[in-house]
């Protein structure tokens, strides 16, 4: 451990005759901090994305898995006698916790996206709906459904399967496309440093060339320009991460009418994943400087 913090501090004290090699200034320089800092900002985005959908995943199927809706479409005559019937199942039914008939204020509330508020719900022929909640083990819901149409002919079971399914399935790709998003972001933050590194070395082929004469070697040199180059991913994504975040905070907050959208953030811990941001960055730039720099400078023999 003593000697990786050694190394380090080496690393970051570095060398001054080395660092004359690589320009502080100029497009290279720009260049590296520029799309450390882009990226670094994107990446904040991209992880907002894939933690939003983690949680959205995760609300969507708990509320969904454990509950259930019953349906009883029946004439006006029939319509309790069914209801008190289906209840009257329910409550014998293994794996079902509790079970309600929805009155018409909440039906009413339930269709006023759809229709309006002044819906005349006791007026038309609306089905009574039912909330089942399930205990942890759940229900066998086909032997439930035989049940029901021995008993309760006008009563529909839906265990919400094919709405969950879609949802969660969806929320799950929305999160892997967050995770590769964050996976290409590092890919162009490597290109874009590779490039750079490049330019660079090709700028000072000269000043290459006069310290080979005088003995320098090639792992001298280049410890320069990954130095240097690391330091300058790291400063600009550490800055695009937290203008990033910044930008993260002005978002509305989460909220259960907004949907998904106002969720899109960090909550609690979570906060921690984009610390680690510059870092990661300035490993990719570690390792893409010291390729650059060990194939341009085996050319240049």
């Amino acid at each position: 451990m003593t000697a990786i913090l050694d190394m380090v501090r080496s690393f970051l004290a570095g060398d001054a005759q080395a660092d004359r090699v690589v320009p502080p200034t100029g497009f290279t320089a720009w260049l590296t901090v520029f799309s450390a800092g882009a990226m670094a900002f994107l990446a904040v985005f991209a992880l907002a994305l894939s933690l939003a959908t983690s949680r959205l995943a995760d609300r969507w199927g708990d509320a969904l898995a454990r509950s259930s809706t019953l349906r009883i479409s029946a004439p006006e005559g029939q319509m309790l006698a069914q209801t008190d019937a289906a209840l009257q199942v329910l409550s014998t039914t293994p794996g079902v916790a509790s079970a309600r008939a929805l009155d018409a204020s909440e039906q009413r509330a339930l269709l006023e996206p759809w229709f309006g508020p002044d819906l005349p719900v006791e007026s038309l022929p609306i089905p009574q709906l039912i909330e089942v909640i399930e205990t942890a083990d759940g229900y066998d819901a086909a032997g439930l459904r035989l049940r029901l149409a021995a008993e309760v002919p006008g009563a529909v079971l839906d265990d919400h399967t094919r709405w969950r399914r879609p949802l969660v399935h969806a929320a799950s790709r929305l999160r892997l496309l967050g995770w590769m998003s964050l996976v290409l972001i590092g890919g162009t933050v490597a290109a874009m440093i590779t490039l750079a590194a490049n330019a660079a070395l090709s700028a000072n082929a000269q000043v290459i060339g006069v310290l080979r004469l005088v003995g320098a070697r090639d792992v001298y040199i280049a410890q320069a320009f990954v130095r240097r180059f690391t330091l300058r991913a790291l400063a600009g994504a550490g800055a695009g991460m937290v203008v990033g975040c910044l930008a993260i905070l002005l978002l509305p907050g989460a909220d259960v009418g907004g949907g998904f959208l106002t969720g899109l953030g960090f909550q609690g811990w979570h906060w921690f994943w984009p610390l680690l941001i510059p870092p990661l960055t300035a490993l990719v730039a570690f390792l893409a400087t010291r390729a650059a720099a060990q194939r341009t400078l085996k050319d240049m023999s």
